[in-house]
């Protein structure tokens, strides 16, 4: 909108108008939720990429898992370990662009939530955890901090 129809509005108006504004910017900002699960059967697994310059990604397992890393495959992202680590995830979705052998300031952290409650650190690797249906893994590279949205 120019400087001159602006100051043709109301204050109120053109509050409304940003707010409006606004709020469409927040609906079109928020796709992050479109792969998630419906039901009580599959496992929504998201990812926050954000520390690594990317979005939040959330994918869904419709599948009964063997564990969390089979789940976040079926869910659509690949993984690689940390060399002569195995099972200590390195990348996911090739991010980092170079495994940086997962020091303690940033890393793969590993959560897991019941749907829209609180992310829980995982205290097993993803390897031995296994997912019930219904619930929520997350992954968030940083130093342990869970991912930037809400469990689905």
């Amino acid at each position: 909108m120019s400087a001159p129809a602006r100051r043709m509005l109301s204050p109120a108006l053109m509050t409304l108008l940003l707010g409006a504004s606004f709020l469409v910017g927040v609906v079109r900002a928020a796709p992050a939720y479109a792969a998630t699960c419906g039901g009580k059967t599959g496992i929504n697994v998201v990812v926050d990429f954000t520390r690594l310059g990317g979005k939040v990604r959330v994918g869904c397992d419709h599948k009964k898992p063997a564990n969390g890393l089979a789940a976040l495959k079926r869910a659509g992202f690949t993984y690689t370990f940390v060399p002569r680590i195995p099972g200590l995830v390195c990348t996911i979705n090739k991010r980092p662009r170079r495994c940086n052998g997962a020091p303690a300031r940033a890393y793969w952290s590993y959560w897991h939530a019941r749907p829209h409650g609180k992310w829980i650190y995982s205290n097993m690797g993803a390897g031995e955890y296994h997912p019930q249906p219904g619930s929520v893994q997350g992954w968030a590279f940083g130093n342990g901090k869970p991912p930037k949205i809400s469990p689905p």
